[in-house]
């Protein structure tokens, strides 16, 4: 057994797929199985093309329902029910955001008013979703709402090919979106998979390893896009209550079960800061987070350890 790789961009995403098989063959046969699989879900999710579910939700906001698959209803009723254990930090209505507000470039010197962006954020309300089980409708009560699935769908993605690939009898591999990515079975020569955690100031120097052979792994980082205002550094990650930019943390790296749901926590726990962010994690079965702040300290839910 050996294990096969291919890398893609899915989902506006940097995607490897990596799969253990007896040979090339039966490696890329399945590999081109999850392929399919997250550019199924692609389709069905994405804003870029007027025909998808998501853009037919978001074009009939406050005027009427729309009708959806049994499979995105699921995905916004489960959304939800992140918005609520997070108050409000994650959010899929995030669509709505005045992007001509943030321009994560050089350009960018001063912080919109607090004004301002609060304004950008008046769409944002994930109670303004009305989903109706009878009909597995969605409605967007307020016109100009949007949803989006950019803080859950790559691990959606990542999670359904990994299941597809399991029902195949693929005994092991690892889907990777970005550095969010699940992993299951042990590598060819029998150890458990595992990652490194990076440093954020170097992000190509690894501070610690984790094994991660059954788990998900998501981080959400202000080292690849970010602006210094005033020698602060501010994030990309937007709070969706304020509108403005978060700072005082560098990486949030989330340990779960399911990609989707490391993907989903791991900006949230960012917007809520150390302390609730912490406090939220420890509370919920399965859940590991580490986190480190602009002065490089880390700090980790119970029961991590890092090697």
């Amino acid at each position: 057994m050996q294990d096969f790789s291919q890398s893609l961009k899915l989902m506006g995403n940097n995607f490897t797929i990596t799969v253990v098989a007896s040979s090339e063959s039966e490696g890329k046969m399945h590999i081109e199985t999850a392929i399919n699989e997250i550019r199924r879900i692609e389709a069905m999710l994405t804003t870029y093309s007027s025909e998808s579910e998501t853009s037919l939700i978001n074009e009939n906001a406050g005027i009427k329902p729309v009708k959806v698959s049994p499979e995105v209803y699921a995905l916004i009723e489960r959304s939800i029910a992140i918005s609520k254990i997070t108050q409000g930090a994650f959010d899929i209505t995030y669509g709505g955001i005045d992007k001509s507000l943030w321009n994560f470039d050089c350009t960018m010197t001063i912080l919109p008013s607090k004004e301002e962006a609060l304004k950008s954020v008046h769409l944002i309300n994930y109670q303004n979703i009305i989903l109706n089980p009878e009909e597995c409708s969605v409605f967007l009560k307020e016109k100009g709402m949007r949803i989006g699935f950019g803080g859950i769908g790559k691990g959606y993605g990542a999670e359904m090919a990994k299941k597809l690939l399991v029902q195949q009898n693929v005994s092991s591999g690892i889907i990777n979106a970005s550095g969010d990515l699940t992993a299951w079975g042990m590598q060819p020569s029998g150890n458990p998979w595992r990652i490194g955690i990076s440093d954020p100031d170097q992000p190509q120097q690894v501070f610690s390893y984790l094994n991660i052979s059954g788990k998900a792994v998501a981080t959400s980082g202000n080292y690849e896009k970010f602006v210094v205002i005033g020698g602060k550094k501010y994030s990309h990650t937007i709070n969706p209550k304020t509108g403005l930019p978060i700072a005082g943390i560098k990486s949030v790296t989330v340990i779960s079960d399911s990609a989707e749901f490391a993907d989903a926590m791991a900006t949230p726990i960012a917007v809520m800061g150390i302390k609730a962010g912490l406090n939220l994690v420890n509370q919920i079965p399965g859940l590991h987070c580490i986190i480190i702040d602009d002065h490089n300290n880390l700090y980790t839910s119970q029961e991590i350890n890092l090697k």
